[in-house]
């Protein structure tokens, strides 16, 4: 008896999540101490009373408690069926978990058919050819005007141009320049790069990997082109660290000089 009346109150709990409330013997939302003495009991102190309670209580109480470990065990095999949901992979530099550059793009990666894709995996459209004979080779130096959009989400800038332009604004200093070959840009815009000549503009689509910004690298100082806002490099990064969103990201840039290497660790100013 001391079992029943302790099992009494925890077999009913459990069986109000699993039955409908059609089904469930017409629970009522009783105190612990009433549920004691509600449904389950009462065919117990009825067949005490007649002078055969314990068998038939002994049989009561078996059948029920079969039907409870029924349910509950149909309802732990349909939970234990449902897939679980995929984790991105932790990356062992950065720690913070999203960035996992051996997996291909996945599934809703955008594809851009107006784009020339390259061997490498990134694309590019000219949209303006430039102009010139020089050529761009490992070593020199590029100084560059650049633009960048989270074009796979949004289409968010994280390096805009939208300040004035010309006059006391348009100095020299305001470029970036990076040494080809050097590791100092993104291999995506560092490839792109090198086939073009000065006064050229070129869309570059450089998709989430190993063309893109290193995990371990999150403030950019030493692969870029870095945000110059802080605004901007926040803007990126929540997009590099999402594994849930489209990664791929669009540099507008323009060659604006060319200088080539003098042999000697300098260069030549084009």
């Amino acid at each position: 008896m001391a079992v029943f009346s302790s099992l009494s109150t925890v077999i009913p709990t459990l069986l109000i999540c699993a039955i409908p409330a059609a089904e469930a013997f017409q629970f009522r939302s009783l105190s612990a101490s009433s549920q004691t003495s509600h449904a389950w009991t009462t065919t117990a102190v009825r067949a005490a009373s007649s002078g055969t309670g314990e068998e038939e209580e002994d049989d009561r109480f078996s059948t029920d408690r079969r039907s409870a470990l029924s349910v509950l065990l149909s309802a732990g095999a349909a939970a234990a069926a449902l897939p679980s949901p995929a984790l991105a992979k932790s990356d062992p530099v950065s720690g913070t978990g999203a960035y996992d550059q051996t997996k291909s793009q996945p599934d809703f990666v955008q594809k851009y058919e107006d784009f020339a894709l390259t061997d490498e995996g990134w694309s590019y459209k000219d949209v303006k050819p430039g102009a010139g004979d020089v050529k761009i080779e490992t070593g020199d130096r590029v100084v560059f005007d650049w633009s960048g959009y989270t074009i796979g989400y949004f289409g968010r800038p994280f390096e805009a141009k939208g300040g004035p332009q010309g006059g006391a604004f348009d100095k020299d200093l305001d470029y970036s320049r990076t040494v080809i070959g050097s590791g100092t840009v993104v291999p995506g815009l560092d490839c792109a790069l090198r086939t073009m000549k000065p006064g050229g503009i070129r869309q570059v689509v450089v998709p989430y990997g190993a063309l893109s910004y290193p995990p371990d690298d999150l403030e950019h100082n030493r692969v870029g082109p870095k945000p110059t806002t802080f605004s901007g490099q926040r803007a990126l990064n929540f997009v590099l660290e999402n594994p849930r969103v489209d990664r791929t990201l669009l540099f507008n840039v323009k060659v604006v000089r060319i200088d080539k290497k003098d042999g000697k660790g300098g260069f030549i100013r084009g």
